[in-house]
């Protein structure tokens, strides 16, 4: 078990005393004693059994002692060998074959004295431990085993003590001025930093601080570093576990050890005892398959959780603080008010907080003078903290790559495009349909997307293959941070998605297996414009797919029920959305084709285009005359019928 110090107080667990070790140097000495003990006599020189025969049959065999498995047997002085190689008076022994059922009269017939070995002392000791060590190499490995699962702390029978590390006062490493981007988040947790500090400053008001808080948001948003900041702010003792640590194969096991975290937490508290992925223990209780019934190790364990936080002893002092990025899993009990009273949501920052942790997380790089990270916030939106962290990792280990003195803005717009595109595999080498194909599917989606309204801008067109499977892309980038869509900027998503395909319709007059992706995403996004925004005329505000959970994006959302009828008007819907866009891809296009083909043309020369080149290029694109009263409406004038694929 970790334990810091500090000046002031040292916290240490209790000893534990140590019976797997024990057991095993026992089992040992007994393992000595019983084989390697007795080979220490002395030892008789080994004869064949035919060479014991035949010196018996030769009168020169005194006497023997037979066993069922060693026959010992001195011989007799032979006058007519003096030079024998076997001398007389010397015990021998041998091993006797136990199908040869004519030795005793083989040996009275020659007048050889023999006899049965006496009786061993020792014969109960090796009786005791065939039936003792067994068991003792059973207990000596389970020991062994749970000392190592341990991590060398717990033994073997202190399986339920609690893994929890402890740190001493404020010696996480963190404090409120290394969390940056959640200042709300900040403000809400200061209260209990500050009831820790000044708790009279509350009680004598009769206010008491809230048992638990949940810290709910999605992954990499900095929820355990600022429950590292509480505890470094604050100068308090602070455990921390992970909820996964208190489930183990032993029944029983995982109650325990909530029951002696509280235990230790109790004698040093005030402190904070932080659970993180709640998750893994919270789950809502229920048997299989959601029915309830079920008395799993999981549920027990939650059990003992519930009654720690709010049984009918009181924890005073002891403040619980947990972390998760799937709360809709969590049982009803655990966030009620009297466990965990205040939930704070750790979200994405905005671009003023993505541009703080950006500071913070450069301090320790050298940064070059054109590195503006005011711009490289704007072109990170929805990054969250760790991915930020990672983004100056990448551009540091770029810079370092090309053996820069410092890390420039060049280093970072890579590491962007890095981050969302994937690594750049100029080793894919494409043929010149292919290469060509691309250019123009490419360059369709910048006309395209420079025309439609609440688009970010279009810094960047490539055909250098990217990640898994981009054999080109373009690169869009919002210039704000946007929290809502308004309804023509979803129509006009949709006709920038379907532009690379319009391009080669427009161009080839045939499309190809590039655009599966970019039709995906229109087809579910105009379906959600349907089903879940309520943006259909003929529909209405009605919702037909449920919400989509929070934290759990990419997960899918079934549809609920509807009749056959309301199914076929929603399909239909649907397609007369992604139709009337395809459309007008397919119109601008095609008034902008000269602009189409001397900008790809242009792309396949130098494979990138980017900066005031590019935007030089898409400035000059039109719209078609029936594109605002599309946007507006999501009706085509009923004198314009849609235009087909066969434009070339």
């Amino acid at each position: 078990m970790p334990v810091e110090t500090n000046n002031n107080r040292q916290f240490k667990p209790p000893r534990v005393r140590q019976f797997g070790g024990s057991l095993l140097i026992l089992l040992t000495v007994l393992l000595l004693l019983n084989f390697i003990v007795p080979s220490f006599g002395a030892r008789q020189p080994q004869v064949a059994y035919s060479d014991f025969i035949a010196q018996v049959e030769a009168n020169r065999v005194d006497r023997a002692i037979v066993g069922g498995d060693r026959i010992e047997f001195t011989l007799k002085a032979d006058p007519n060998q003096p030079e024998s190689s076997l001398p007389a008076n010397q015990v021998l022994t041998t091993t006797p074959v136990a199908i040869d059922l004519d030795l005793p009269k083989i040996l009275r017939d020659h007048n050889v004295k023999f006899t049965a070995p006496a009786p061993s002392n020792s014969g109960w000791i090796g009786t005791l431990l065939s039936w003792v060590v067994p068991p003792l190499i059973f207990f000596g490995i389970w020991g062994f085993l749970l000392n190592r699962q341990g991590g060398g702390g717990p033994a073997a029978l202190t399986v339920g003590k609690s893994k929890a590390r402890i740190y001493s006062e404020g010696s996480t490493g963190v404090k409120f001025t290394d969390v940056a981007g959640v200042d709300e988040a900040k403000a809400e947790l200061q209260e209990i930093v500050d009831f820790l500090k000044n708790a009279s400053k509350y009680t004598r008001l009769g206010a008491k601080i809230p048992k638990g808080v949940l810290l709910v948001g999605p992954p990499g948003t900095g929820k355990t570093l600022l429950a590292k900041a509480i505890a470094g702010e604050a100068g308090v003792p602070f455990f921390s576990i992970s909820g996964s640590e208190f489930i183990e194969l032993f029944v029983g096991v995982g109650a325990a050890r909530v029951r002696d975290m509280f235990v230790q937490a109790k004698q040093q508290s005030p402190c904070i005892v932080f659970i993180d992925e709640l998750d893994a223990l919270g789950k809502s209780r229920g048997g299989a398959n959601g029915f309830p019934g079920g008395n799993d190790e999981r549920e027990q364990t939650l059990n003992q959780l519930l009654t720690e936080m709010d049984g009918f002893d009181a924890n005073t002092g002891v403040i619980i603080i947990a972390a998760t990025n799937r709360p809709e899993v969590l049982d009803p009990a655990l966030r009620r008010p009297g466990r965990f009273d205040r939930q704070v949501v750790v979200d994405r920052p905005d671009k003023i907080g993505r541009e703080s942790i950006l500071k913070v997380h450069a301090r320790s790089v050298k940064l070059a003078e054109d590195v503006d990270l005011g711009t490289i916030a704007t072109r990170t939106p929805g990054f969250a903290g760790a991915d930020l962290a990672n983004l100056v990792n990448e551009a540091a280990l770029l810079a370092a790559r090309q053996n820069r003195d410092a890390v420039t803005q060049a280093d970072f717009n890579e590491a962007i495009e890095r981050v969302i595109g994937g690594l750049e595999k100029r080793s894919r080498v494409l043929n010149e349909t292919e290469k060509k194909t691309v250019a123009y599917h490419e360059v369709g989606h910048a006309i395209i997307a420079a025309l439609m309204p609440g688009a970010g801008r279009v810094e960047k067109i490539s055909v250098v293959p990217r990640g898994v499977g981009a054999l080109g892309y373009t690169l869009q980038l919002p210039e704000e941070d946007r929290f809502l869509m308004i309804e023509d900027e979803i129509r006009g998503r949709i006709a920038t998605l379907l532009g690379g395909r319009s391009a080669e319709e427009l161009i080839f007059g045939k499309v190809s297996t590039g655009a599966s992706d970019d039709i995906q995403k229109a087809t579910d996004l105009a379906e959600r414009a349907v089903t879940l925004y309520g943006m259909s005329d003929e529909l209405g505000p009605v919702a037909f797919e449920k919400t989509q959970q929070e934290f759990l994006g990419g997960y899918g959302n079934p549809r609920r029920s509807v009749s056959p009828r309301v199914a076929e008007e929603i399909d239909r819907e649907v397609k007369e959305i992604v139709d009337g866009a395809h459309h007008i891809a397919l119109a601008t296009l095609s008034n902008n084709k000269e602009l189409l083909e001397e900008t790809a043309q242009l792309l396949l020369h130098k494979e990138i285009l980017e900066g005031a080149e590019l935007r030089e290029r898409l400035n000059r694109a039109q719209a078609p005359a029936d594109m605002e009263e599309w946007l507006r409406s999501g009706k085509l004038p009923q004198d314009q019928p849609l235009m087909q694929s066969v434009l070339v």
